[in-house]
């Protein structure tokens, strides 16, 4: 890679220093590597200073003089693996990849990239142009990943309504068995505000229980589930808070219904069905 590459992908430097543009074949060969290079190539060492042989080309060690943050070089659910970095001026080659950094839309910006590498010289081949997002979307690890997430959101979805239609039907149940009481409360000047409160407060106690119950579960289970996250955690908060919020939300539409038709019961009819 270049000088630039490292600053344009935004990796962190940990140790050492970075490429410089001066490191070209008239210097001694250099090289970066990564976090899990160092760590597994020199435990408990300093790896600046010292030499690696690389597969390709074993008649020529290179020198670390830098260690940069794991980067993230294949697909998005593979192990991370030891990585070395060499200047291209060090090592040139008849095919690369050109990477840019742009705070315009990353689409507009290919064209111009490809005219740019044709004023350069005119037999000079651009292919492959594509945006960071794209190909990482359009990768087979994001597309199975992607699919496999979409299946368990339909099951998820599906629970969902079974389980808002099951909370409607049990204190559906509950306000017809409790019609006499009902009746008795408000004839004794309980209000309907009071009756409304009295049905969520059932309803509430009802989905802590469940809410309560999943979150344990899923804390229990995410161990099973973390091949298939990229970017977020197995016990990610903001996640678990708004799946919180979504079942709350559930609970008080599910006995808005039983609670209405609750706090519409007359008295008088109450006490003459029993």
């Amino acid at each position: 890679m270049s000088a630039g590459y490292f600053a344009t992908l935004r990796a962190r430097l940990l140790q050492g220093q970075y490429i410089a543009e001066g490191d070209d074949m008239t210097k001694p060969r250099v090289a970066l590597i990564n976090r899990t290079m160092a760590r597994q190539a020199f435990p408990g060492e300093d790896p600046i200073g010292k030499s690696v042989v690389g597969e390709f080309d074993v008649d020529h060690p290179v020198q670390v003089i830098g260690v940069i943050d794991d980067i993230k070089d294949g697909p998005l659910d593979t192990k991370q693996v030891a990585a070395v970095y060499t200047p291209l001026n060090q090592n040139p080659a008849n095919d690369l990849y050109v990477t840019l950094r742009t705070s315009q839309a990353e689409e507009t910006m290919l064209p111009a990239m490809v005219r740019v590498v044709h004023q350069i010289h005119g037999g000079l081949v651009a292919d492959g142009e594509d945006t960071m997002a794209t190909r990482i979307n359009s990768s087979e690890a994001a597309y199975l990943h992607r699919s496999a997430a979409w299946i368990v959101a339909a099951f998820a979805a599906l629970a969902l309504l079974l389980g808002t239609v099951g909370l409607y039907g049990v204190i559906s149940y509950s306000v017809g068995r409790r019609t006499r009481e009902i009746g008795v409360r408000m004839a004794l000047g309980a209000r309907r505000s009071e009756v409304y409160r009295l049905i969520l407060m059932e309803a509430s106690r009802l989905a802590t229980l469940g809410i309560g119950g999943g979150i344990l579960c899923s804390l229990a289970t995410a161990g099973v589930l973390r091949r298939m996250l990229y970017g977020v955690g197995p016990w990610d908060m903001a996640t678990l808070f708004s799946v919180v919020c979504v079942l709350v939300v559930s609970t008080l539409v599910a006995s808005y219904m039983p609670a209405r038709r609750a706090a519409s019961i007359e008295p008088t009819e109450a006490l003459r069905s029993e």
